[in-house]
């Protein structure tokens, strides 16, 4: 299997820097296009647990545009062949002062509808010591 073909990669993080946009814009149709309609996509969130498609909708749909702002940092993506990936990230919020980090992983599968999400998961931490000193990347 080859990894991070240059091609595969171009065209996953495409997808991933247009799903981060649709994020922080709180664009809930193109949210909504990029995760697989299935009832066994999932995604955990910060404080719910999300099963099937249906579920992840309805809570997109309900959910605030405030406060939706971010930044990113130390994001990978890594491909494998030509038709799974992993996209990681830190991210940060400014309302939580440098005190706190969110990750975020998900799981992108090529169909022939395109890249979609299958498995999301997102949580937040205090921020780890060696990252209040300054070694954000």
């Amino acid at each position: 299997m080859e990894v991070d073909l240059p091609d595969v990669l171009a065209e996953v993080t495409a997808q991933f820097a247009r799903y981060e946009q649709a994020l922080v814009s709180n664009d809930v149709a193109v949210l909504d296009e990029l995760f697989r309609a299935d009832k066994r996509t999932l995604r955990y969130g910060i404080a719910e647990n999300l099963y099937g498609y249906d579920a992840i909708m309805a809570f997109r749909a309900a959910r605030s545009p405030v406060g939706l702002m971010r930044t990113t940092a130390r994001t990978i993506i890594t491909t494998y062949g030509r038709d799974a990936a992993v996209a990681s990230t830190l991210f940060y919020r400014d309302a939580w002062g440098g005190s706190r980090v969110g990750r975020q992983m998900q799981t992108w599968v090529r169909f022939p509808e395109g890249w979609k999400i299958v498995a999301a998961h997102v949580s937040i931490i205090d921020e780890p010591k060696e990252q209040e000193l300054g070694q954000k990347t």
